[in-house]
């Protein structure tokens, strides 16, 4: 580690900490239906939005109700999304003239965004029109980010509640979300992301011609497609030169800025932030680290402060940083270090004036290893899935901790909305397990914690692991694998052993997260990883979603019961020791097994060699 690198660390947990308090006071002031400023402004949209779809926003839901709003509503997108797909070659704004995608494509895509994952099995610059970028695809980073906040909201509900049966109105919490919340600070963002170069257009795709013309080497074609051979069974090339290049338009800066703060990932270009057009400097790269996190980290302190004790917002917090910093530090340290068989070869990897040391394979040369780092921790802590470096060629220490970070359930800031109401299950669970501990009924802010909201916070904690275990499984043992030659004739894994095996694992792992980030090594765009994928993706999102309502409302049920002599307190040292030793262990004991046979393994293979 070099003092560059905590200083980079130290001042970007910085000013995420700065953003916490005024952000999330005024998300607690627009979820309160109190002033916050943009009201004046937006509330007359707010209200136009209501009357258009017939929607009393004084009317309240049950908790089934408002499942049931939710579950339709992200349907109907979904369905909306595979249309607009398989349509593609029919609709406007195409002046690439992209093909449709095919069944298996399109459905993992429109399930990947309804469900806020934004897993991507194909190249947005050669796959998607201008049209299904802006109208498909923004569209739901929008409305999919502002039904996990509004699902947080009903949860903190559930809690502030006193004996009533209605946990408040989905379409409320949906359009405040997305009137108050995102598209003001994407609208911020997309403008500052523009002022650093990134593109926002709706022009063709440019030719240019390069400064210096590069000659490769192609293959001859034979007639059926293949490359010809000659006598000796060598293939046959021939030199062409390349003198122009295509660069890629569009409405660029716009799906960014949503894409990052709504947490969902899906890169406009195809190799996400480290493109040049969309991560240009590094000021912007920054401010994209940043917007990953911000809404997550804010929803802490509106938490404390829609329950009437901001401590309880502040102590979640920390229980999330006590998690999230060391992994930072772990990650860069890892890389930092470098690959011993280079050094071994002779290899400089020393960090000094004049280079980065460590394994700069896959980095941003640009922002170096400390910015990789910190964005690979930001995106899969926060359930974003965005990269600006290559996952897969991490070392197996560096590359374990992003993938853990998701094992533990998207929770160290997680999704915006599903993050926090993720933690807030453990919390469920932590206060749950030291009332057992003193022989007393367990209480959390003031709501006994009794049979059946544990066995709703049990489902919320266990379907993942479920999900992501058995897809690896089914993965790993299916016809057509060969771990030996690193062949896979369903995905064209290509890489052998334990790294082959850390692919699979990893593309689960953030499938059943709702991540969206991978490691490349693994071609996932055919059918069997598109539907296994996009089952993984619904399932996580939407099972879990039903039984943290289904909490909420029998929370609203209950009446107060006041702090005793023997109640935990839930804003001190303690419980956020309880809280971080909850979360760790449960991912520790889930998943240890299988990280065992992945990234430990390379690990001793690499300091082996």
């Amino acid at each position: 580690m070099t003092a560059n690198n905590w200083i980079q660390i130290c001042m970007f947990v910085g000013v995420l900490l700065a953003t916490v308090k005024p952000l999330g006071w005024f998300m607690s002031r627009v979820f309160q239906g109190q002033p916050c400023g943009l009201d004046r402004v937006l509330g007359p949209v707010e209200r136009g939005m209501y009357r258009l779809a017939g929607v009393d926003p004084k009317s309240e839901m049950s908790w089934k109700s408002y499942a049931v709003a939710a579950m339709l509503f992200n349907f109907l997108g979904f369905a909306f999304v595979y249309l607009i797909l398989r349509l593609q070659d029919r609709l406007p704004l195409n002046p690439q003239a992209f093909p449709a995608h095919t069944p298996d494509s399109a459905f993992n895509t429109a399930v990947s965004f309804a469900t806020n994952t934004n897993w991507q099995g194909y190249g947005g610059e050669t796959t998607m029109s201008y049209l299904s970028q802006m109208l498909a695809l923004a569209v739901q980073n929008f409305v999919s980010a502002a039904t996990g906040i509004a699902v947080l909201i009903a949860v903190i509900r559930g809690f502030t509640r006193r004996s009533v049966e209605t946990i408040g109105n989905f379409w409320v919490d949906l359009t405040r979300s997305t009137v108050y919340v995102l598209l003001p600070l994407s609208i911020v963002l997309a403008l500052a992301l523009v002022s650093q170069g990134v593109v926002q257009n709706f022009q063709p795709y440019q030719s240019v011609a390069l400064l210096q013309p590069i000659s490769i080497d192609e293959p001859v074609m034979s007639p059926d497609g293949t490359p010809s051979v000659d006598a000796e069974g060598n293939a046959i090339t021939q030199k062409n030169e390349i003198t122009e290049q295509l660069l890629p338009m569009g409405p660029a800066a716009s799906q960014i800025a949503i894409k990052q703060l709504g947490t969902n990932g899906g890169g406009y270009f195809n190799v996400n932030s480290a493109h040049p057009y969309e991560n240009p400097t590094p000021l912007s790269n920054f401010l994209q680290m940043l917007s990953i996190l911000v809404i997550p980290g804010a929803l802490c302190w509106t938490f404390g402060d829609m329950v009437g004790d901001r401590r309880q917002g502040w102590a979640v917090l920390l229980a999330m940083l006590v998690i999230f910093v060391p992994l930072v530090i772990g990650v860069v340290a890892a890389e930092q270090s470098g690959v011993p068989s280079q050094i071994n070869m002779g290899v400089d990897q020393v960090g000094s004036d004049s280079q980065s040391g460590g394994n700069m394979e896959g980095k941003e040369i640009r922002f170096g290893i400390v910015s990789s780092g910190i964005w690979a921790a930001a995106t899969t802590a926060a359930s974003n899935g965005s990269v600006n470096s290559m996952h897969d060629s991490y070392t197996p220490l560096g590359g374990l901790v992003p993938m853990w970070l998701m094992q533990l359930g998207e929770v160290v800031f997680g999704g915006v909305g599903s993050g926090l109401y993720g933690m807030l299950m453990f919390a469920i669970v932590a206060v749950f397990v030291a009332g057992l501990m003193v022989g007393r009924t367990p209480e959390y802010l003031g709501k006994k914690i009794e049979a059946y909201e544990m066995k709703m916070a049990s489902l919320v904690i266990l379907i993942p692991p479920l999900v992501v275990l058995i897809g690896t499984a089914v993965a790993v043992a299916g016809p057509g694998l060969d771990y030996t030659s690193g062949t896979d004739a369903r995905g064209n894994l290509n890489n052998p052993g334990a790294h082959g095996y850390s692919e699979v694992l990893y593309a689960f792992t953030s499938a059943g997260n709702n991540n969206g980030s991978a490691f490349a090594g693994l071609t996932a765009n055919e059918p069997f990883y598109n539907s296994a994928l996009g089952i993984a993706m619904w399932v996580s999102r939407f099972w879990l979603m039903i039984p943290v309502l289904a909490l909420a409302g029998s929370l609203a049920r209950k009446k107060y019961t006041p702090p005793g002599a023997g109640t935990l307190p839930t804003h001190n040292t303690l419980f956020v020791v309880l809280l971080v030793g909850a979360v760790v262990l449960v991912g520790a004991l889930t998943f240890v097994p299988a990280l065992a046979l992945g990234p430990i393994v390379e690990h001793l293979q690499m300091i082996a060699r």
